[in-house]
């Protein structure tokens, strides 16, 4: 057959694939098929493009490109191969069978057609005609296509979006199978059409270009299966024909046919010429294309090589389940990509799922099952739940070969955070723990256990399982990875059988262990079933439950409600002593359908609920007993049930024994100076239950917080009282607020009522903030939470409403200085400063970090809503990179959201906290040098990931960026004078060296000015310090100098640029010189005067100006390149400057005089325009009422170009070059000026009879026009000279003193 010719059509044999599975990670490159983007560019690069015929030969790229496409389709019916695919009109059949005869037809054009498919789908625009296709290789073919790409886009039709392209690979490969299929009875054997394509197909997977080996090893993995498909066929008719050969063999000899069996002889015979041919062609295309790709550098060609041979090895497990064929699939486990590790696992799962397939991978199972069982923990979800799933198939198949090690590894992750893995697991766990054993032996121990459920020594081994796992705050996850797995879990009988009954003859009975955590499993089962999602964080989110979902929901509240409602009173009965039980207990009737206990007659199991809940709490003073049971009446009394007011009674009656238990207690430990234990336990535990129920119901008509708020200011002069009654008295008030303010949004208040509560929240603020400095954490963690809330509850929001406007509270400076104090003592300590008795307890160390974290988050909370000023924040803030690790996504999103609210803030806000860092640091330069310098690296290291959050938009933090500068100058300058070293230099001065990382984020305009005003506050003999000492100075000047505007000299501020000579123009339009290109841009030689900088040039002598005639033949000489040079780039729109060769000498001495002058003045007054702007930026106290910017630039360049137009020196025209930086607002009073300063300037020009024609001052009217029409626009932008923080926006454009008619 005919062959690629040439190097990238070498085969290699399958002998030489390596049996290492290591072989695919230890080479990245390989001679034959690894190949990479860059190549596809270079080559793209390298070659010239070729237009293609019918079609122009520069293309556009991206949506333009399928826009054009789209159009050209919609108006022309398609009339290639590549079109009528990508289409799919018609069926892949209807175009198969049109191709089938245009190849009877003609062979040759039907061939050709099909190549040029295959390479218009890998995006090429090239076409291969028949002299191309006869008189040349395929490899000269492929290089001829490879020049018709597009260099610019890199999208081919298997990649692309759009409505064309949506459903093109499907259509693609649907035509692949299609045609195998249709041609597999006659012109699959021809040795022509399919020796052609899979050469063609070989040579394109080998290509440099990306496209040509996607598109070429899809079409080759499709045509690759079709063939299977074709082989299977062949051996399924083989089979019948040998049959019905043997069975006209069998038959007598009278009765044999032999003219039939030399018949099916001969059917024979083809048939297995005809296998061996289509197996010839499978080994050519797997040992061609599959060895080369299946390492590709691309992982989608990866993927699908993975994903087909998959195919391959389940349909013809024959040839292709063999240990040559799986060791690809084996090394391509360890693929860096989770999608071609994630086809692998596909493929090796549908082989596992086939018994008698799964009995030829048993070596292979061996040398790879660790690298499976290692996949489990894979950190892409997906590949993770494969290998699970594949893992318990192995299982399945023999347990003999996961070890116990192994095993374990796999039941752990029935806690992980993903369902989808925490399921895939507990399918393993069920599989090799929960299987329900049917033997005889089984049967008779169900027997003698009485009446025991066949789900019982399952759920004691769950039991066990979760003990063992020692993660018992993890139930819940537990039972929802085996909640869609095994019913066990919804045996509500079982589970209360097992807790109450008496175990049976020959069971062991649960221990104390196994109790409490069989009732933990069965409340989180309740919880689920009644819920109907996932526990939290499970999961994105809650789900919407669909109509079938939420029908089974109810269903299983409606069986657990039956059965706990008679069950709940006698295990609260048995366990209420046990407060781990009983709180666990006491959730379920939280999830009960309370309908159920009138609906099915059961209101003594009521009865029975109420009484055991009032012993509970009687008994209890445990906070999490006290919760659920607080919770549980809530629940029962949520909406109004026919069993409501029972409740409200029941609950009634409990809340008058607690205050009144509560009032005695209280007036027992009042009664004496020193109270004995039981009066001081008696207080506390009625505390306790008040507090808790207070949270969850309304305690105001009891009237109990006045006592409660004389225990409160009792807190500071305790002494050895337990701190517990106070910090329950601090809640317990605290919740009497929020009910209080709850009613009074229920009616209309009166104005005592108002101006008791605003009373009573003043009064226990200030009684808090007190105690913020207690020596009690409990206590001032309570009080700290205390003031959080309710001077979030009591901010500024009230206003919104008159009635409730006086309770607003506004936090002084004195309490804001606490709070922020509070949080530095009490949440960024060190590890080696916390007392912690039991180190290496790690549950109590995150319980500590997670109750810091709340603090923290209480603080920020207020920050973020603006309750107290933002300077605050920057206690937070200078902790960010130490403490990151800790808080830091809470300090993060701080700074976010304090960014939102005023950036200029947030920005001094980052600079006060790098200060403090600086001040903290210069305490500890004494004796610890070292460790200074580590602290000066972190609070650059911080400045610098400050530096990070003002993004790469300078214009937006503009004024923040500058205003950061600015503190951070007077900081560091302050004071000027170090007194214990006077003439060195200012004691702060090092923190400049931190304020440079920010000096990055500043505009180059603004670089200039902050100079500026760094060295105004200097004195001059500073700035000649070269000490040490004075680095930090000089380095913060350097920087500010780079790629500004600015001298190279650092020893003293540099000096305004010049002004260049305005009025060029004019005069030559005047003398008569053209306006066009060559006359209007000079080179260098041609104008002696100027120099290589845009914005500065030499003062013209009289020599230049007299020699100004001589000027002629040199200016023809220069190259395109010194054009270029003079040509100003957009920013440099002051230096369009150009003299006229025909003026006289006389004229342009005099002329020069004038300009000299006008310049020195214009020089003058500009560097004292500069010098303002420094002082109004950053000194902005300097003026009452600055001017706007740009106002104050264009207005005084204006009237210097309307004051010198007069006398023939200027021309207004210059004015244009000041367009783009004009305000849109004063845009149209410019503008009206100029207009009128064109009539008076051209009737002024006729009157006095100049020489100017019209024709001379057309182009100057041209000009101004234009300006003017740039002046009336609305500009996007207003690229101003200085900052504009000092400059509000009202001010006006025409001066105090100027009259506007003038």
């Amino acid at each position: 057959m005919p062959a690629l010719r040439g190097k990238t059509a070498k085969l290699i044999p399958d002998d030489q694939s390596s049996t290492q599975g290591s072989e695919y990670l230890q080479s990245t490159t390989s001679s034959h098929g690894d190949h990479s983007d860059e190549s596809d560019n270079e080559e793209g690069s390298r070659i010239k493009k070729k237009p293609v015929r019918g079609q122009p030969a520069k293309r556009g790229r991206g949506r333009g490109r399928q826009k054009a496409e789209t159009e050209s389709i919609a108006s022309n019916e398609p009339v290639t191969l590549f079109e009528i695919v990508r289409q799919g009109k018609g069926g892949a059949a209807t175009i198969v069978d049109d191709w089938i005869e245009t190849y009877k037809t003609n062979r040759d054009t039907a061939l050709l057609d099909l190549i040029n498919f295959i390479i218009q789908s890998s995006g090429c625009k090239g076409v291969v005609t028949t002299d191309m296709y006869a008189t040349l290789e395929h490899s000269d073919i492929i290089r001829r296509m490879t020049e018709e790409f597009d260099e610019e886009s890199g999208d081919y039709p298997l990649i692309m979006t759009g409505i064309m392209y949506k459903k093109f690979k499907t259509n693609f490969c649907d035509f692949i199978s299609v045609l195998v299929r249709q041609c597999q009875y006659s012109i699959l054997y021809d040795q022509y059409m399919m020796d052609n394509i899979i050469s063609l197909l070989t040579g394109l997977s080998d290509s440099q270009v990306r496209a040509f080996r996607h598109t070429s090893t899809l079409a080759a993995m499709k045509l690759m299966t079709a063939l299977v498909n074709v082989a299977l066929n062949l051996s399924v008719n083989l089979d019948n024909t040998q049959r019905q050969h043997d069975a006209e063999r069998q038959k007598q000899t009278s009765k044999r046919a032999s003219e039939r069996i030399e018949m099916l002889l001969g059917k024979r015979q083809e048939i297995i010429e005809n296998i061996e041919e289509i197996q010839q062609m499978m080994n050519n295309i797997f040992k061609g294309i599959f060895v080369h790709r299946y390492r590709d550098t691309q992982p989608e060609i990866r993927a699908i090589c993975m994903g087909e041979i998959g195919v391959w090895m389940k349909n013809y497990s024959e040839m292709f389940l063999s240990d040559s064929y799986l060791k690809y699939v084996g090394w391509t486990l360890h693929d860096k990509v989770g999608d071609v590790r994630l086809k692998c696992l596909v493929g090796l799962q549908n082989l596992y799922l086939v018994s008698d397939l799964a009995l030829k991978l048993e070596l292979f199972t061996n040398r790879f099952k660790d690298r499976i069982v290692a996949m489990t923990l894979d950190k892409e979800t997906d590949v993770a739940v494969q290998a699970i799933k594949v893992v318990t198939l192995i299982l399945k198949f023999n347990e003999d070969i996961l070890s116990a090690e192994d095993c374990e590894n796999v039941y752990q992750l029935v806690y992980s955070a993903s369902r989808a893995v925490a399921q895939a697991a507990g399918e393993f766990l069920n599989e090799r723990l929960f299987k329900r054993d049917d033997t005889e032996t089984g049967k008779s121990k169900r027997a003698a256990s009485k009446r025991r459920s066949a789900n019982a020594p399952l759920i004691k081994d769950l039991v066990q399982f979760f003990i063992e796992s020692e993660l018992h705050e993890h139930a819940a996850y537990l039972v929802d990875a085996l909640w869609e797995v095994n019913e066990m879990v919804k045996d509500w009988d079982c589970m209360t059988e097992l807790l109450l009954e008496e175990p049976g003859r020959g069971e062991e009975p649960l221990d104390d262990r196994q109790e409490t955590a069989l009732i933990e499993i069965m409340v989180c089962a309740v919880r689920q079933a009644a819920q109907g999602h996932a526990p939290v964080g499970r999961g994105s989110s809650k789900k919407i439950l669909s109509a079938k979902e939420k029908k089974a929901v109810q269903d299983d509240k409606m069986k657990l409600s039956e059965h706990f409602i008679v069950k709940l009173p006698d295990l609260l009965s048995k366990y209420g002593i046990d407060s781990d039980k009983v709180a666990n207990l006491l959730e379920i009737p939280q999830h009960f359908d309370v309908e159920i206990y009138t609906t099915s007659r059961l209101e003594k199991h009521l009865d029975s609920l109420l009484r055991q809940m009032r012993d509970i709490v009687e008994k209890h003073t445990e906070t999490e007993v006290l919760d659920a049971c607080s919770k549980t009446y809530e629940s029962l009394l949520c909406d109004q049930y026919n069993t409501t007011p029972k409740v409200e009674v029941a609950r009634t009656t409990l809340f008058d024994s607690l205050a009144e238990r509560l009032t005695r207690s209280y007036e027992s430990f009042e009664a004496t100076d020193e109270p004995h234990d039981n009066v001081i336990y008696a207080l506390s535990s009625s505390l306790k239950r008040i507090t808790t129920f207070y949270s969850c119901h309304d305690l105001t008509g009891w009237n109990l917080y006045e006592m409660i708020f004389l225990l409160i200011k009792q807190a500071p002069k305790r002494g050895d009282v337990p701190e517990d009654i106070y910090a329950s008295s601090i809640a317990c008030a605290h919740y009497a607020i929020m009910w209080y303010v709850n009613k009074l949004e229920d009616k209309n208040p009166d104005q005592d009522e108002i101006n008791r509560l605003k009373k009573r929240v003043t009064e226990l603020i200030h009684f808090c903030a007190i105690l913020l400095i207690d020596r009690n954490e409990t206590i001032k963690q309570e009080a700290f939470t205390t003031i959080g809330d309710l001077l979030v509850v009591f901010s500024k929001q009230l206003g919104s409403d008159l009635t409730y406007s006086s309770l607003i509270y506004v936090a002084n400076e004195n309490l804001q200085l606490r709070i922020a104090d509070f949080i530095q003592e009490e949440v960024f300590v060190e590890e080696d400063d916390d007392d912690d008795d039991d180190e290496g307890d790690d549950s109590h160390k995150i319980e500590v970090l997670h109750k810091r974290r709340n603090l923290l988050a209480s603080f920020c909370k207020l920050i973020v809503f603006n309750i107290i000023d933002m300077r605050n924040a920057a206690g937070i803030f200078k902790h960010y990179m130490k403490y990151y690790n800790d808080y830091g996504d809470i300090i993060k999103l701080t700074l976010a959201k304090s960014r939102e609210i005023n950036k200029i803030s947030c920005a001094k806000t980052l600079g006060l906290s790098l200060s403090q860092l600086f001040l903290e640091m210069r305490e500890m330069e004494y004796g610890q040098e070292g460790k200074a310098v580590n602290q000066m690296n972190a609070i650059k290291e911080l400045a610098r990931r400050f530096s990070l959050t003002f993004g790469l938009d300078q214009i937006k933090t503009r004024d923040a960026v500058a205003a950061l500068h600015k503190e951070g100058i007077m900081f560091s300058l302050t004071p000027l004078e170090d007194r214990q070293n006077p003439g060195g230099p200012p004691p702060n001065i090092g923190y400049l060296d931190v304020l440079s990382e920010f000096t990055t984020k500043l505009m180059k305009l603004d670089k200039k000015t902050v100079l500026v005003y760094l060295d105004r506050q200097l004195r001059p003999e500073m700035l000649e310090n070269t000490g040490d000492e004075w680095s930090a100075l000089r380095a913060y000047r350097n920087s500010l100098m780079q790629g500004g505007d600015t001298s190279s000299d650092v020893s003293r501020p540099p000096r305004p640029p010049k002004r260049p000579k305005p009025g060029i123009k004019r005069k030559m339009a005047l003398s008569g010189v053209t306006d066009d290109a060559e006359s209007r841009w000079v080179s260098k030689e041609d104008q002696p005067h100027a120099t290589r900088s845009g914005w500065k040039r030499r003062r013209t002598t009289d020599e230049d100006i007299s020699q100004g005639t001589s000027m002629s033949d040199e200016a023809t000489t220069n190259s395109s390149s010194q054009l270029s040079w003079i040509r100003p780039k957009k920013t440099q729109v002051k230096a369009r400057l150009s003299y006229s060769t025909r003026t006289s000498s006389s004229f342009g001495k005099q002329q020069h005089q004038q300009e000299e002058e006008s310049e020195e003045e214009s020089n003058d007054e500009e560097e004292e325009f500069q010098e303002g702007q420094a002082i109004r930026v950053l000194a902005p106290q300097a003026r009452s009422t600055p001017k706007s910017p740009v106002v104050v630039s264009s207005h005084y360049k204006y009237s210097k170009c309307r004051s010198q137009s007069r006398s023939g020196q200027v021309d207004p025209v210059s004015l244009s070059d000041f367009a783009q930086v004009i305000e849109a607002r004063d845009s149209q009073a410019i503008a009206d000026r100029l207009n009128k300063f064109r009539i008076d300037e051209h009737s002024q020009a006729s009157s006095s009879g100049s020489r100017s024609t019209d024709s001379d001052f057309q182009p100057l009217q041209k000009r101004i026009k234009h300006t003017s029409r740039q002046l009336r626009g609305n500009l996007r932008r207003s690229k101003r000279s200085i900052l504009p923080e000092a400059f509000p926006e009202d001010t006006p454009f025409i001066e105090e003193d100027t009259d506007p008619s003038q």
